[in-house]
């Protein structure tokens, strides 16, 4: 079938990762720890980032889990909040940096081509719902965006099939209609549990070629080519 609609990631698909969440990660873990530098340090290394490079390994926590993953394996490294204190705290701070949001390229107009084509577009993400809608509203792209997703939505989490089948459910689509964007191996493997019927990873964010490229239907260097890339696939 064609491909009607797109789902994409949010996070290192249309945010820059690094930018955006470095500093937001080194909050996070100061928070979870309580004040306790050494603490600190020992949670953004568990998380998977390094605070002084401020930037996050494929595959790891902080760059796939969603809040409550991140939160549980935090308090069990030693966090003194308790699990659901810290899980309201670290999503009121996830909301609260949605304004300070790099985007990738000119997102507007990549979305505009993409709508002029007839695509319907929607994000999924492990981040809360309030924060991608935040995201939109300070980027300017909201008007774009026919459906939202985040870990707390009700659909389930990555990499489970569930956000990117209630996106293609909310369209009146069939799951094969639908391509699945994104920069982590659990983008590809909820596109591919969904039966997506393009699974298209990015090398923009926190993935790499080595864990995409065999996963993924295709992989593109940033959502700026994807455009001409679904353009060629319809002509061929």
């Amino acid at each position: 079938m064609p491909i009607r609609a797109v789902l994409f990631d949010k996070d290192g698909t249309l945010l820059d990762y690094h930018r955006t969440w470095g500093p937001i990660n080194l909050a996070a873990a100061e928070l979870a720890a309580a004040g306790n530098r050494d603490l600190a340090d020992r949670l953004l290394a568990l998380g998977g980032m390094e605070r002084a490079s401020m930037v996050t390994r494929p595959g790891s926590l902080l760059a796939a889990a969603h809040t409550t993953e991140i939160a549980a394996a935090w308090v069990k490294a030693g966090s003194p909040l308790p699990l659901e204190d810290l899980v309201e705290r670290l999503d009121a701070l996830f909301t609260a940096s949605a304004a300070g949001s790099v985007p990738i390229g000119d997102l507007d107009a990549c979305f505009s081509i993409l709508r002029a084509a007839g695509l319907t577009l929607g994000i999924a993400s492990s981040d809360n719902e309030a924060s991608i809608r935040l995201m939109l509203d300070h980027l300017g792209l909201a008007h774009h965006v026919a459906f939202v997703a985040g870990y707390d939505s009700g659909h389930g989490v990555k990499p489970g099939p569930g956000m990117a089948l209630a996106f293609a459910e909310a369209l009146g689509l069939e799951p094969s209609e639908i391509a699945v964007v994104g920069d982590n191996s659990h983008d590809i493997d909820m596109g591919r549990s969904a039966g997506a019927g393009l699974v298209i990873g990015v090398l923009s964010g926190t993935g790499d070629a080595a864990t995409l490229e065999p996963i993924a239907d295709a992989c593109l260097t940033d959502i700026g080519e994807l455009p001409d890339f679904l353009a060629s696939r319809s002509a061929s």
